[in-house]
């Protein structure tokens, strides 16, 4: 009988680590470019020990106001995995449920597929327990102004009577 549930639970170990990757792979590629951003931010930063791997979408969103420019907001989590930190082949990363998970935001302007340096990409990840109300309004802010211009290009759309 243990041996029973040795064997469940290393499939069940197996199929939860496997979901991440799949959860990676099944974002547009416009999505995994936000992603990458902030584990690229995420990996610099001192006090982060382990490896990170995108773990769940919250909210997804895009505007395409035309000329092939995209306005994305993600709002996403990675979750730490057995691997260390600068680790290239994740492949063998199993998600750890003895660390909190991270909360990201990530917003940013796209042309031709790219993300374009002005406006200024914003991310901001945080522990989830650490994540205030205050936090989350300042996230929606950032986004505002990154998204302001969003309208422009519906003026040369107009006519004047």
């Amino acid at each position: 009988m243990a041996l029973f549930w040795l064997v469940l639970l290393s499939v069940q170990a197996l199929v939860l680590s496997s979901h991440g990757h799949d959860a990676y792979n099944h974002l547009p590629e416009d999505y995994k470019k936000g992603v990458n951003l902030a584990l690229a931010k995420l990996s610099t930063h001192s006090g982060v020990q382990h490896h990170f791997l995108f773990f769940r979408s919250i909210t997804k969103s895009d505007i395409e106001p035309g000329f092939d420019v995209k306005y994305i907001y993600h709002h996403f989590l990675l979750k730490p995995t057995s691997c260390a930190k600068g680790t290239t082949d994740s492949s063998a990363c199993h998600f750890r449920n003895d660390r909190p998970v991270i909360d990201c935001a990530v917003c940013y302007k796209t042309f031709g597929g790219n993300i374009e340096a002005e406006p200024k990409p914003y991310v901001h990840c945080v522990h989830k327990p650490s994540l205030t109300e205050e936090m989350k309004g300042l996230r929606i802010d950032q986004c505002n102004i990154i998204g302001y211009g969003s309208g422009a290009p519906t003026l040369l759309a107009s006519r004047v009577d």
